[in-house]
């Protein structure tokens, strides 16, 4: 009962923080852009995205002096490697940040800064009771599900997206809570919020059977548009990481690249949701003509399909610029962005051409942003669930349905990891559903060293070793230099031949003795090879040693499996 009150808690608290967070973006962005003429094109595009970066990089060195980037990536990070904690400025800190950068035109979205916040609420308040690391898990698992769940007003979006996504396994222990946090952090949105809803959606024109294969060629696209996205995402990281101690050289790189492109393309200023609204709400070639106004392109309705084009394909490259550049934002209204416009585009292309039956674009253009962020997430249920939700869009379940599980099933070919779970896969320090996986990744290496050991210096002899064993409660002594490098260890087990000898104390030592360990560990291997390791070797004891090659301890394979089904037991326990 008492994890339900705070689970309540953690779905107000992040409820208020989504509600602060837009609140600050749509002031700043009214007083940015208000009287923006519509028919031409504004200089002040080339200006207010690089004052949002240069603003937002103070901000974070010096005052939060943390990397706040990649928020979900460092929800999973500290699931996995940190005992699913989050510093107390994650609580406040991206909220700032996000509001910055998003408020002065950057291209990424505040959902993951707002899950992170969340997730910190619940990690936070968790620590301050002192409870347990399951407990914490739930709690983090909470306030992301709350942030969604506050964000979109979709509760059931919530807790699938902390099922797929951050990969809580939902026992009744976890379920719950998690429950009782989206619903509350959607309650309290509707009483701060009323009626509204950041996408608006009428269905016109009802889905039939004949438009399957139209949905799964768009399913199939999206899938490939997700590979584009994360591919080119991970390449301009790349070429921004070059410049990690350059924060200038980053700044003036992403702001040039950011500004052009919003100067060219306003669609890209922000979150987008504005042009989102656009296309999934035009009737006639006028409404759909309105995402060209504040552009080079206004009055030039021909160029509409080139338009969205260049668009679908430079948004990637405005979101990596504002984070490369210093920015903080996230992934995830990006790929909405990006799913709308690929509906749009694909169904647009597919009536010119009259490939089969007529397919409605407004109602494309939403099975393109479940399309996309499945593909970009690996998140098949919370793209139909989250995209079914915030429009209402209850009708279209199935063609939903359809392209979320075509683009999973087209983007898992190449990429078998989500945006958010490819780099954490990499180091093998991802959670995933797999239960023996998941344990050996939450298990800590460090946690099951046993630094109590005696060692002793190759020239010492067996006389001098025996007193050493008497205190060893190990079966193996470590021969080290003086440095602290492991040389070799000496077997107990195999030297009792000569050990009660005691007219050979002077005859033998420690060099003559020691062999070559089974196997070596680095104190960064993960749990994964250190039990197959021991499954290799048999072994009962095996050296840890730090990257200069000293001898950190030893792990007791012993130790290990009692810890690993402890670990399972309470990982399964309902």
């Amino acid at each position: 009962m008492f994890l339900i009150i705070l689970a309540l808690i953690v779905g107000l608290l992040s409820a208020v923080a989504a509600y602060i967070l837009h609140g600050l973006i749509n002031t700043i962005v009214a007083l940015l852009t208000g009287r923006f003429a519509t028919n031409t094109y504004n200089w002040l595009y080339l200006v207010y995205p690089v004052v949002g970066i240069w603003l937002t990089s103070l901000f974070v060195r010096y005052i939060v002096k943390d990397n706040i980037s990649h928020g979900i990536t460092r929800i999973l990070y500290a699931i996995s490697s940190n005992r699913s904690r989050l510093k107390a400025h994650n609580t406040w800190s991206s909220v700032i940040a996000s509001a910055i950068t998003i408020g002065f035109g950057g291209s990424v979205g505040a959902e993951a800064p707002i899950v992170l916040t969340g997730s910190a609420i619940g990690s936070n308040l968790g620590k301050l009771f002192r409870l347990d690391n399951k407990t914490l898990m739930t709690l983090v698992g909470c306030g992301a599900a709350g942030a969604i769940a506050g964000i979109f007003k979709a509760p059931i979006a919530g807790l699938v997206f902390t099922l797929e996504v951050l990969m809580i396994d939902m026992t009744m222990s976890a379920l719950l809570p998690i429950l009782v946090s989206c619903v509350t952090a959607t309650c309290f949105t509707y009483i701060f919020s009323g009626d509204a809803v950041l996408f608006s959606f009428h269905l016109d024109s009802d889905w039939t059977v004949q438009r399957i294969p139209a949905c799964v060629l768009l399913g199939i696209t999206c899938g490939l548009v997700s590979l584009y996205f994360i591919r080119t995402m991970n390449a301009c990281e790349d070429v921004f990481a070059r410049f990690k101690d350059k924060p200038y050289v980053k700044l003036l790189i992403g702001g040039i690249v950011l500004s052009m492109l919003i100067f060219l393309f306003p669609s890209l200023y922000g979150e987008g949701y504005h042009a989102i609204n656009l296309l999934l709400n035009g009737k006639t070639e006028a409404d759909w003509n309105q995402i060209l106004e504040g552009s080079l392109f206004y009055g030039h309705s021909e160029y509409l399909i080139l338009y969205v084009g260049l668009v679908l394909l430079t948004k990637v490259f405005a979101t990596s610029a504002t984070n490369g550049g210093g920015g903080c934002g996230g992934t995830f209204a990006p790929s909405l962005f990006i799913g709308c416009f690929t509906g749009f585009f694909f169904s647009r292309l597919w009536n010119i051409h009259e490939i089969g039956v007529y397919v409605p674009e407004k109602n494309f253009s939403l099975l393109g942003m479940a399309g996309v962020m499945s593909g970009v997430m690996h998140a098949p249920l919370t793209g139909i669930f989250l995209i079914a939700e915030i429009t209402s869009g209850y009708n279209l379940f199935m063609p939903l349905m359809i392209v979320s599980v075509a683009s999973y099933l087209t983007i898992i070919i190449f990429e078998p990891h989500s945006i958010y779970g490819m780099r954490l896969a990499r180091q093998g320090r991802l959670v995933t559903h797999h239960t023996d996986h998941a344990v050996l990744t939450l298990m800590s290496l460090d946690s099951v060293i046993d630094r109590d050991y005696q060692a002793v210096s190759p020239d010492m002899e067996l006389g001098q070793m025996v007193h050493q064993i008497s205190r060893s409660r190990k079966s193996v002594l470590p021969v080290t230099d003086a440095a602290g490098t492991l040389l070799g260890e000496v077997n107990i087990l195999k030297i009792r031949h000569v050990v009660f000898r005691t007219e050979l104390y002077h005859h033998f030592m420690a060099s003559q003795l020691m062999v070559e360990p089974a196997a070596i560990l680095s104190d960064d291997t993960p749990m994964n090879e250190v039990m197959r390791t021991f499954e290799r070797t048999q072994a009962d004891w095996l050296p840890v040693l730090d990257n200069n090659h000293h001898l950190k301890g030893y792990i007791s394979r012993k130790r290990m499996y009692g810890m690993y089904r402890k670990m399972v037991h309470d990982f399964s326990q309902d």
